[in-house]
Protein backbone atom coordinates (compact mmCIF):
# COMPACT_ATOMS: atom_id res chain seq x y z
CA UNK A 1 0.00 0.00 0.00
CA UNK A 2 1.46 3.07 -0.75
CA UNK A 3 1.47 6.55 0.82
CA UNK A 4 -0.96 8.00 -1.54
CA UNK A 5 -3.86 5.39 -0.78
CA UNK A 6 -2.87 5.31 3.14
CA UNK A 7 -3.87 8.97 3.28
CA UNK A 8 -6.86 8.09 0.94
CA UNK A 9 -8.39 5.42 3.12
CA UNK A 10 -7.86 7.49 6.24
CA UNK A 11 -9.77 10.51 4.26
CA UNK A 12 -12.65 8.01 3.95
CA UNK A 13 -12.55 7.34 7.57
CA UNK A 14 -12.18 10.70 8.55
CA UNK A 15 -14.82 11.84 6.53
CA UNK A 16 -17.36 8.50 7.17
CA UNK A 17 -16.63 9.84 10.94
CA UNK A 18 -17.41 12.72 10.83
CA UNK A 19 -20.93 12.31 8.89
CA UNK A 20 -21.62 9.68 11.42
CA UNK A 21 -21.35 12.43 14.62
CA UNK A 22 -23.15 14.73 12.16
CA UNK A 23 -26.24 12.27 11.90
CA UNK A 24 -26.20 12.40 8.62
CA UNK A 25 -25.15 8.47 7.58
CA UNK A 26 -28.73 7.52 8.27
CA UNK A 27 -29.89 10.54 5.38
CA UNK A 28 -26.84 10.04 3.55
CA UNK A 29 -27.56 13.67 2.24
CA UNK A 30 -24.62 16.29 2.40
CA UNK A 31 -26.56 18.94 4.19
CA UNK A 32 -26.78 16.95 7.75
CA UNK A 33 -28.39 18.69 10.56
CA UNK A 34 -25.97 18.90 13.61
CA UNK A 35 -26.57 16.29 16.46
CA UNK A 36 -26.39 18.33 19.18
CA UNK A 37 -24.97 16.32 22.12
CA UNK A 38 -23.79 16.12 25.82
CA UNK A 39 -25.00 16.35 29.38
CA UNK A 40 -26.63 19.66 29.51
CA UNK A 41 -28.86 19.06 26.08
CA UNK A 42 -32.37 17.75 26.79
CA UNK A 43 -33.16 15.62 23.38
CA UNK A 44 -36.60 15.40 24.25
CA UNK A 45 -37.34 19.43 23.77
CA UNK A 46 -34.54 19.83 21.56
CA UNK A 47 -33.24 22.40 23.82
CA UNK A 48 -30.48 23.27 26.33
CA UNK A 49 -31.07 22.26 30.19
CA UNK A 50 -30.92 24.94 32.59
CA UNK A 51 -29.68 24.61 35.82
CA UNK A 52 -30.24 26.80 39.01
CA UNK A 53 -26.73 26.66 40.21
CA UNK A 54 -24.25 23.78 39.35
CA UNK A 55 -22.53 24.61 42.69
CA UNK A 56 -25.57 23.20 44.43
CA UNK A 57 -25.60 20.37 42.41
CA UNK A 58 -21.94 19.74 42.86
CA UNK A 59 -20.43 17.62 46.15
CA UNK A 60 -17.00 18.53 46.05
CA UNK A 61 -14.12 17.85 48.82
CA UNK A 62 -14.49 22.25 48.94
CA UNK A 63 -17.62 22.81 50.00
CA UNK A 64 -17.21 19.84 52.54
CA UNK A 65 -14.26 21.56 54.12
CA UNK A 66 -15.14 24.92 53.56
CA UNK A 67 -14.76 26.99 57.31
CA UNK A 68 -12.62 23.91 58.50
CA UNK A 69 -9.10 25.48 58.71
CA UNK A 70 -10.96 28.50 60.31
CA UNK A 71 -12.89 26.30 63.10
CA UNK A 72 -9.00 24.39 63.33
CA UNK A 73 -7.24 27.62 63.99
CA UNK A 74 -9.90 28.67 66.51
CA UNK A 75 -9.43 25.99 68.41
CA UNK A 76 -6.00 26.05 68.24
CA UNK A 77 -6.02 29.89 69.95
CA UNK A 78 -8.58 28.31 72.46
CA UNK A 79 -5.83 25.61 73.27
CA UNK A 80 -2.94 28.44 73.03
CA UNK A 81 -5.00 30.64 75.71
CA UNK A 82 -5.13 27.60 78.19
CA UNK A 83 -1.74 26.52 78.08
CA UNK A 84 -0.66 29.80 78.78
CA UNK A 85 -3.12 29.85 81.86
CA UNK A 86 -0.93 30.86 84.91
CA UNK A 87 -2.55 27.84 87.20
CA UNK A 88 -1.88 25.20 84.41
CA UNK A 89 1.79 25.68 85.00
CA UNK A 90 1.87 24.42 88.16
CA UNK A 91 1.47 20.32 88.19
CA UNK A 92 -1.82 19.61 90.01
CA UNK A 93 0.58 17.02 91.72
CA UNK A 94 3.84 18.03 93.01
CA UNK A 95 4.99 14.77 93.93
CA UNK A 96 3.34 12.85 90.86
CA UNK A 97 7.44 12.22 89.30
CA UNK A 98 8.29 10.85 92.52
CA UNK A 99 5.50 8.19 92.34
CA UNK A 100 5.92 7.49 89.09
CA UNK A 101 9.69 6.49 89.96
CA UNK A 102 8.81 4.27 93.00
CA UNK A 103 5.92 2.25 91.62
CA UNK A 104 8.51 -0.40 89.89
CA UNK A 105 10.45 -0.61 93.07
CA UNK A 106 7.01 -0.62 95.28
CA UNK A 107 5.76 -3.82 93.29
CA UNK A 108 8.88 -5.69 93.88
CA UNK A 109 8.53 -4.76 97.21
CA UNK A 110 4.83 -6.13 97.47
CA UNK A 111 5.25 -8.91 96.22
CA UNK A 112 7.78 -9.80 99.07
CA UNK A 113 5.53 -8.91 101.59
CA UNK A 114 2.76 -10.83 100.25
CA UNK A 115 5.38 -13.87 100.49
CA UNK A 116 6.19 -12.41 104.00
CA UNK A 117 2.53 -12.29 104.77
CA UNK A 118 2.02 -16.12 103.57
CA UNK A 119 4.36 -17.71 105.62
CA UNK A 120 3.52 -15.56 109.32
CA UNK A 121 -0.14 -17.34 108.59
CA UNK A 122 1.55 -20.32 107.76
CA UNK A 123 3.39 -20.62 110.82
CA UNK A 124 0.42 -18.94 113.05
CA UNK A 125 -1.72 -21.62 111.95
CA UNK A 126 0.94 -24.65 112.84
CA UNK A 127 1.15 -22.91 116.43
CA UNK A 128 -2.46 -23.12 116.79
CA UNK A 129 -2.34 -27.14 116.12
CA UNK A 130 0.17 -27.62 118.43
CA UNK A 131 3.33 -28.29 116.36
CA UNK A 132 6.17 -25.77 116.37
CA UNK A 133 6.22 -22.47 115.69
CA UNK A 134 8.56 -22.14 113.03
CA UNK A 135 7.93 -22.66 109.19
CA UNK A 136 10.68 -26.39 109.32
CA UNK A 137 9.63 -27.28 112.29
CA UNK A 138 5.91 -27.65 110.86
CA UNK A 139 6.97 -29.59 107.95
CA UNK A 140 8.57 -31.82 110.43
CA UNK A 141 5.66 -32.53 112.44
CA UNK A 142 4.14 -33.28 109.77
CA UNK A 143 6.04 -35.26 108.22
CA UNK A 144 6.03 -37.36 111.77
CA UNK A 145 2.19 -37.27 111.50
CA UNK A 146 1.85 -38.60 108.12
CA UNK A 147 4.39 -41.99 109.44
CA UNK A 148 1.98 -42.17 112.61
CA UNK A 149 -0.97 -42.46 110.03
CA UNK A 150 1.05 -45.04 107.66
CA UNK A 151 1.99 -47.05 110.81
CA UNK A 152 -1.55 -47.43 112.06
CA UNK A 153 -3.15 -48.63 108.46
CA UNK A 154 -0.53 -51.45 108.53
CA UNK A 155 -1.09 -52.36 112.13
CA UNK A 156 -4.58 -52.44 111.45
Amino acid sequence: MSLQEASDARKARLLALRKRKMGGAEAGEGTAELLLQGRNFDPVSRTLKKHGNAEDLEDTVEKNVKGLAERIISEHEEKEKQDLDIFNIAPKRPNWDLKRDMEKKLARLERKTQEAIHMLIRQRLAAQNGQSDDLVGAMKAQERQNAADLSDDEED
